[in-house]
């Protein structure tokens, strides 16, 4: 008889390593290891692990790198009884404390890091034959490193918090759950661990302190973060907590009328903004930045599908409102991509019409890329909200203008193209140059500048309306 040894391989194999992202020294923003700027452009593929063969994984990945995506939310975990295309289960027996991580490795075939399975033979023994997608765990490691390839950050959702909430999770097998993720991924540098799962932290506080906890001791390196419920942030919870670097909170689905009846603790209807805001006055400072707003081309409040759809628009207004206000970065997302949308799809949700193919070019993702050039054009350590630089800024909701600064530079956001009037005394330089920066396009256009006054008033091009936006850059 011939004999097999099955191991278990709890760490991944090292690829061409990424910088390792840190936390930059004034608390505000991401940086990289050697002191560089990072700003974090992420979009939504949820369910990229689970609903991608490996050659529509590359395919989505290329797309992203293009356009300028450096980080990708994805679950690990979406269901318990997640299988994927190849039907490769991540489980044993629907527990996670179980990973089905079970390998044979011959090294006298040369084959090496690769799961095998046994094939019957007729009257033989059982002959190893290799398989392309190499079990479920193997599929995320390919995946994770095709992405650094692309120079693109993974952040990890664990486990969804729909499957601690429908009851069996201990902690545990969280915390067995939570080792073997840190110990598998420990030295993949483009790694950011995403605890929780679009669900409140009290709901099951335990359970995800012992994730972050185990985390934070088997992998000290990753930065980790919570994805809190829609209008929520992790703040509400975690912000004390020593494992939880950095904030990130879910502005949500719901529009402004739809959110009148909401129970939330912070109830700010499309007001994304004032997220950013509350988590940037906390101490001590951390990072803070949007993980989740509306998504492009899905319905207002998710679920009527009749209702209207979310548009680029908003998406950059979502982007620009928040980071002005302090974000760190911001992730976008599009209905069809978030869960890998195949026409004819079983469980499709949230009235999605679209196969993803076909908008992975939608009109949001390619503008997402303006808004990192711009941040990454001048000095960026240094930036922080300025709201103070603008004299009359009495609109509301679509009509609020956000301004953030430098030394020597300032931004101002208006959505409809209203005017802008600046109060050069809480500049803190001289204007000498400025212009209107297009979010749409990424081009610049040089204003003529009135030196004969303390309140310029600028005025953008174009009919004020929702969706005409501009960028003011005023610089020293």
């Amino acid at each position: 008889m011939v004999c097999f040894t099955v191991r278990v391989f709890a760490q991944a194999p090292a690829q061409a390593s990424l910088p390792w992202l840190k936390i930059s020294e004034n608390k505000r923003f991401f940086q990289t290891e050697s002191g560089n700027p990072f700003f974090w452009l992420g979009d939504t593929g949820w369910l990229l692990f689970s609903k991608s063969s490996r050659a529509d994984a590359v395919q989505y990945l290329e797309a992203r790198k293009k356009q300028g995506f450096n980080v990708i939310q994805v679950m690990v975990l979406h269901e318990l009884f997640d299988v994927n295309v190849y039907g490769d289960s991540a489980l044993h027996n629907k527990n996670i404390a179980t990973p089905n991580v079970q390998s044979i490795k011959n090294y006298e075939l040369g084959i090496k890091n690769s799961d095998f399975r046994h094939t019957k033979g007729q009257g033989q023994a059982l002959p190893l034959q290799p398989q392309n997608n190499s079990g479920f765990w193997n599929h995320i490691d390919f995946i994770v490193d095709e992405a650094a390839k692309r120079g693109i950050y993974m952040a990890l959702v664990p486990l969804w918090g729909s499957n601690l909430k429908a009851g069996g999770i201990t902690v545990q097998q969280a915390e067995l759950y939570a080792a073997f993720l840190a110990k598998r991924y420990a030295q993949k540098s483009n790694i950011i661990w995403l605890n929780g799962g679009d669900i409140k932290g009290s709901d099951g506080l335990e359970v995800w302190n012992a994730i972050g906890t185990t985390l934070r001791l088997h992998d000290p390196k990753h930065l980790i973060t919570f994805h809190p419920r829609g209008r929520t942030s992790s703040s509400d919870w975690f912000h004390q907590q020593t494992w939880l670097d950095f904030n990130m909170f879910q502005s949500g689905h719901k529009d402004y009328q739809q959110d009148t009846v909401s129970t939330e603790k912070r109830h700010f209807g499309e007001d994304n903004w004032k997220y950013a805001q509350v988590d940037y006055a906390l101490q001590p400072t951390k990072p803070t930045l949007d993980g989740e707003p509306s998504y492009e081309n899905i319905p207002h409040g998710l679920h009527d599908s009749l209702e209207k759809r979310w548009s680029d628009n908003d998406l950059r207004r979502y982007a620009y409102w928040s980071v002005f206000a302090g974000g760190a970065g911001f992730t976008y997302g599009e209905n069809a991509i978030m869960q890998f949308n195949t026409k004819g799809d079983i469980g499709a949700n949230f009235g999605v019409e679209s196969n993803w193919k076909d908008v992975v070019q939608a009109p949001g993702a390619n503008q997402m890329q303006f808004l990192k050039a711009l941040l990454l054009s001048k000095p960026y350590f240094e930036r922080m909200p300025a709201q103070e630089i603008i004299a009359d800024n009495t609109g509301e909701k679509y009509a609020y203008l956000l301004a953030t600064k430098g030394k020597n530079y300032a931004f101002v956001y208006t959505f409809t193209g209203k005017n802008i009037t600046i109060n050069c005394s809480t500049l803190g330089f001289v204007i000498g140059k400025a212009s209107w920066y297009n979010p749409r396009n990424g081009k610049r256009t040089r204003i003529n500048i009135f030196r004969n006054t303390t309140l310029p008033v600028f005025d953008p091009p174009g009919v004020p309306m929702n969706g005409n936006d501009w960028v003011l850059i005023l610089e020293k």
